[in-house]
């Protein structure tokens, strides 16, 4: 490993992990291992040594405790999934207020709680507007899920922790430079305030994906010497203006497809991936080059695809590529190639005779686990952490994946190579010059796309 290496165990050093050491190789994860696959053939010599990386409990029950209050911060279809999915596997856990930039956002909220547990969420509890989040935030909770467009998560999270809330936030947790020191600031005060905060990269609570992960570690492939990681998918939804709407509150309905509050896919939907190889790798990038155009994307000023080259800290190469044009092939997956061997998130691992030595059983897990749900499982591990009061942090973690994806997407926009040091330290700020509620917003009506090559 290079001295610069972001390892497991560094995290472990400097940050919450070192508080679920503990967990690691125990508990459902080491039920996981045992049950779906049987320890044969050649023994290998592992990458990473047990105790130097965080394997997640993923327990299946609600950890006891008294009754935890927690609010939504951003009511869409992702916020509500999200709420719904931790309903679905707790007992104790009880929503206590509401925010969102519209009031039918609040509305798909008080029925996402009413569906899942059937009582209603206070008139007075719910917030419309920009400042929701505040008054979410400032009311009688424990914790908080902050879910809405990735733009405004450095400024939730910011107060959110000030406040002393735990929480959980989907992925991107930042869409540019500023938002990257912002966020990787704020953890810093987690450990002080004892604070319990869990991002969306459900992948590190998927069974099939830890299982891999540890059979890598263990070295079945290896040394990692490369890989391919995919999202190639379909156009999102497009939102049309609505009468009455600011240019703001416009911009925000359709939020999926403007780079200052998404992002642009790369970085919302393709850091996934990313995130996949970073994790299995513990390294971060340190340059990028690649490509993207616009073809058929019906509103916004993002790209449709991008196909970039990441040069990670000990030479080797990832490709990612990621495109969002229907009607296209697939698909969404990731592959890591070895000295030895392959993963390939089938849960296959093969030799480089192109034999299987390794296979993840799809069917005991079926039989043996009641709870499958990657979301569910990862929001599982949030609320033991905060029931047992054990600091833990994935902030750092997805903060090199989600910065690897904006390197690619500038790298991509400026047709340029871009290095972990110029985009950590520039000056690359996506907020709008009038960003408020009545804030006139030019790029609504002139959208500037991107050309590689051009100041």
């Amino acid at each position: 490993m290079e001295k610069n290496s972001i390892s497991r165990r560094s995290f472990l050093k400097g940050s919450a992990l070192a508080g679920a050491a503990g967990f690691v190789g125990t508990g459902s994860a080491a039920g996981i291992l045992t049950s779906c696959q049987e320890d044969k053939g050649p023994k290998y010599t592992p990458i990473r040594e047990p105790g130097s990386y965080y394997i997640p409990g993923l327990e299946e029950a609600e950890a006891e405790g008294k009754e935890l209050k927690v609010a939504l911060v951003g009511c869409g279809g992702q916020g509500c999934g999200d709420l719904s999915a931790l309903l679905r596997c707790t007992k104790n856990v009880k929503v206590t207020a509401l925010g969102d930039m519209f009031q039918a956002g609040i509305d798909r909220g008080r029925r996402t709680v009413r569906d899942a547990k059937g009582y209603e969420v206070p008139t007075s509890s719910c917030f419309v507007g920009f400042d929701a989040y505040k008054k979410v935030i400032d009311s009688d909770i424990d914790m908080v899920m902050l879910i809405t467009p990735p733009y405004f998560r450095p400024i939730h999270f910011q107060y959110a922790v000030e406040k002393g809330k735990h929480v959980f936030m989907e992925k991107p947790i930042f869409v540019d430079a500023a938002g990257y020191r912002s966020v990787m600031a704020t953890q810093k005060q987690l450990q002080a305030k004892n604070l319990s905060v869990i991002v969306g990269t459900q992948r590190h609570h998927q069974r099939d994906y830890v299982a891999g992960f540890q059979e890598v570690m263990n070295g079945k492939i290896g040394e990692i010497t490369g890989g391919v990681v995919w999202w190639n998918g379909s156009v999102p939804w497009t939102k049309e203006r609505q009468p009455g709407m600011s240019d703001a509150e416009a911009m925000i309905f359709n939020w999926v497809n403007w780079n200052w509050l998404s992002g642009d896919h790369i970085v919302e939907q393709h850091v996934h991936n990313l995130d996949v190889f970073t994790w299995f790798t513990g390294m971060k990038p340190m340059k990028a080059v690649g490509v993207g155009s616009r073809h058929r994307r019906p509103s916004g000023d993002m790209y449709d695809n991008f196909s970039i080259d990441f040069t990670m800290e000990n030479g080797i190469h990832v490709h990612s590529m990621c495109r969002q044009i229907s009607g296209c092939t697939g698909p969404v997956a990731e592959f890591i190639q070895g000295s030895k061997g392959a993963w390939y998130n089938d849960g296959i691992i093969r030799n480089l005779a192109g034999e299987e030595i390794w296979k993840y059983d799809r069917e005991a897990e079926k039989e043996n686990f009641k709870v499958n749900n990657s979301t569910q499982l990862e929001l599982l591990n949030w609320i033991k952490h905060i029931r047992e009061g054990k600091h833990i942090e994935q902030v750092s973690e997805l903060a090199v994946s989600n910065m690897m994806a904006v390197m690619g997407r500038q790298a991509a926009y400026t047709g340029r190579d871009i290095t972990w040091d110029q985009i950590t330290a520039s000056n690359l700020d996506l907020t709008p010059p009038d960003l408020s509620p009545t804030g006139k917003m030019e790029i609504l009506s002139n959208p500037i796309i991107p050309i590689p090559g051009r100041p």
